[in-house]
């Protein structure tokens, strides 16, 4: 019988791409997404189901689940994918906008874990693999917000790994890098405006322009990745997908941290303190 798994965030970018490859792997799919008109996930009408849900809907959480387990019998592994990113100095980034994207990025997650637990558990089986960020291991400038999203869902679910083991549910971390190819980038600019960075800003806000990764995250980094996850019943916790969150966590393993720090303030045109 063919396992099914549950995404979220599947109307582009690493979501589509996640439901794709489980797709091609011969997984049922229930492909999530605000908006289902926005779907372009192709796959057979037989293992492929394009579901309405917002996060910050519980009756939308509770219906997707409810169909999922209606449909295959029941769900072998949710990976909560869907966020919102935000670029901006904290200074100038609105209580609103900070509001929104903690309801998307950590209270979202904790939701869709709260409403698919008690099927897991009667199972006795099942696997929640949660999408963070590289910014859990290196925070940027202009970043604050939206690390501290990721950093709490880091926090929240090696915790739930303990809680949840006895019943037999598995909780892991997939953490990708910067993804060139999706419109993340363009999102979480989208709020920005002239007076976004005041002119106290500028100078470092050159700097990070002006030195953008050389590696970066596919979009098949991350879908592997989540496939690994989802697949491990093994005491792995976190699974860094793509080259550069890949380098970036291996090299703030191998450093101490006044070495890391160091060389995080040069890269970033902090002078020494």
């Amino acid at each position: 019988m063919n396992k099914t798994v549950l995404v979220t965030g599947c109307s582009s970018g690493f979501g589509k791409a996640t439901a794709q490859l489980f797709l091609a792997k011969g997984w049922n799919v229930i492909a999530t997404m605000r908006r289902p008109s926005d779907n372009s996930i192709d796959g057979p009408a037989d293992r492929l189901r394009v579901v309405a849900l917002d996060v910050m809907d519980a009756g939308s959480m509770r219906s997707a689940i409810r169909g999922a387990v209606s449909l295959f019998g029941g769900v072998d592994v949710l990976v909560n994918n869907a966020g919102i990113g935000l670029f901006l100095p904290f200074e100038t980034s609105s209580d609103d906008l900070i509001r929104r994207m903690f309801e998307t990025n950590t209270f979202g997650v904790m939701a869709m874990v709260r409403a698919i637990l008690p099927h897991m558990r009667e199972r006795g089986c099942g696997t929640i693999v949660n999408v963070t960020s590289s910014v859990v291991f290196n925070p940027m400038p202009f970043s604050a917000a939206y690390t501290a999203t990721k950093i709490a869902v880091e926090g929240f679910s090696e915790a739930l790994s303990y809680e949840l083991a006895p019943f037999g549910i598995h909780v892991k971390l997939v953490e990708p890098g910067y993804g060139r190819d999706t419109n993340f980038g363009a999102a979480a600019m989208a709020h920005n405006d002239e007076n976004s960075f005041p002119a106290p800003y500028q100078a470092q806000l050159g700097v990070l322009m002006g030195g953008l990764p050389e590696l970066a995250t596919n979009l098949e980094d991350v879908a592997e990745a989540v496939l690994r996850a989802a697949n491990d019943t093994g005491p792995t916790l976190r699974f860094p997908a793509g080259a550069d969150s890949v380098a970036n966590a291996r090299k703030r393993a191998g450093l101490s941290e006044e070495a890391f720090l160091a060389g995080a303030r040069q890269a970033f045109g902090v002078a020494p303190q």
